[in-house]
């Protein structure tokens, strides 16, 4: 898919080793809950999820100017080694 290719080219071009997911249709938004009904816009959550799958935690006081310190902050806390 065209938009598949641009999130991985746009993941590679910010030297990130995790995907970027397009949600155009909110399919996977609606899946995680967050966002429902007509509501336009989804909340902005931060899941932290695990090699396994599984959803290690979730985030929902999401603070754009800080996050990224937050994540930082977090990934070390749950025991995700830095590169």
């Amino acid at each position: 898919m065209e938009g598949d290719h641009g999130n991985k080219a746009f993941a590679e071009s910010l030297g990130l080793d995790y995907p970027i997911l397009s949600d155009p249709e909110r399919k996977v938004a609606r899946a995680y809950g967050v966002v429902s009904g007509d509501r336009k816009n989804a909340s902005r959550w931060t899941f932290y999820i695990g090699k396994d799958g599984k959803i290690l935690f979730i985030d929902k006081g999401v603070k754009p100017g800080s996050h990224g310190e937050e994540v930082a902050a977090k990934l070390k806390a749950l025991g995700v080694p830095s590169r």
